[in-house]
């Protein structure tokens, strides 16, 4: 028997959350690597899984969420890996159509496995999670479109967020300029505790400028927000620079122009974490272990048990969730 945090609904259609009880003969059976769970972490998607609706993601149920999770594999049928070896799982899917890491033990593909890379402990890797794998990708897109040191300041949106924290600790240790935008003016400190060097509010790139081009400023962006901001960010990038979209907390819709692809050469990079190679995953969480300070990272930590969940679910739609989570799934 294990505890997990277990979506049910009832022929009614009457939704419930809470931690329960499984027995592990209740794990998806097309696993071939049963792994016990140490930590998980709250991304925005986990709110949208712990919602009644399942935010469209969740296909059935009973359901265990939780997209990310890090811990020791206790038996595989897969050669890569064997018992006592340690792994971290982000993306494929698992959480919303497969049962999650919310959980004190899951049953999963080999392919959908990283090895924990060296330097790191379970715990940091959920610091890091999902938001900052995804920081990762995308500062990674971003300098092989030629980012470096010195070119000039880095926007970094919804900054305060779990991506945005990760990329902005990112960032201002690999020597840029990072300039965090934030519509929480009580997040400013702790912004510049992670490296910001300059604060933007939210309500200076809100709003349309009506101009397809502005004055060239930024020398690249890890843009979170999309909509109206991600229009506004094009408009102010450097000749040739880029800006890496990775989520879309201010909307789906973007209106521009092709005026700054075409007039300055810019690039609008797309970042996925979900279905990412193997390959590009060792890649990035080879940087996240060489490149994301580890005091900075833990900053960024609000901890967390099963029983914290559903309430943190609710906080994170609601944009109320600074930092990374960690939930200690044992506690």
């Amino acid at each position: 028997m294990f505890k997990a945090l277990v979506a049910e609904k009832d022929a009614e259609g009457n939704f419930t959350l809470g931690v329960k009880e499984l027995d592990e003969g209740q794990l998806p059976a097309e696993g071939d690597v049963t792994v016990a769970v140490e930590y998980s972490t709250v991304n925005y998607k986990d709110g949208l899984c712990m919602s009644p609706s399942g935010g469209g993601l969740v296909k059935s149920y009973p359901h265990v969420p939780g997209i990310d999770f890090a811990g020791t594999v206790e038996a595989s049928d897969d050669p890569r890996y064997k018992p006592g070896d340690k792994v971290v799982l982000t993306g494929w899917r698992v959480g919303e159509i497969w049962w999650g890491g919310y959980a004190q033990k899951a049953r999963v593909k080999a392919d959908w496995l990283v090895p924990l890379p060296e330097g790191l402990t379970t715990r940091q890797a959920m610091a890091v999670g999902t938001a900052g794998f995804t920081a990762m990708l995308a500062v990674m897109a971003l300098e092989d479109h030629g980012l470096k040191p010195g070119n000039g300041p880095v926007l970094v949106t919804g900054a305060a967020g779990g991506v945005g924290s990760v990329a902005t600790a990112i960032l201002a240790n690999l020597g840029h300029e990072v300039a965090a935008v934030t519509g929480r003016p009580e997040a400013a400190d702790y912004l510049k505790g992670l490296g910001a060097t300059t604060i933007v509010p939210r309500d200076e790139l809100n709003t349309p400028s009506g101009r397809p081009l502005e004055k060239e400023t930024w020398a690249g962006c890890v843009d979170a927000v999309g909509g109206v901001m991600l229009a506004r960010v094009l408009a102010q990038l450097k000749y040739g620079c880029s800006a890496a979209a990775v989520g879309l907390a201010g909307g789906a819709k973007l209106e521009t122009t092709v005026i700054p692809f075409l007039l300055r050469g810019v690039n609008l990079l797309g970042i996925d974490s979900v279905m990412r190679p193997y390959e590009d995953r060792v890649r990035a969480w080879g940087r996240i272990a060489k490149d994301l300070p580890m005091d900075k990272l833990e900053a960024m930590v609000q901890p967390a048990t099963l029983a914290d969940l559903p309430e943190l679910g609710k906080a994170i739609l609601k944009g109320q969730v600074k930092g990374r989570v960690v939930v200690d799934v044992n506690a």
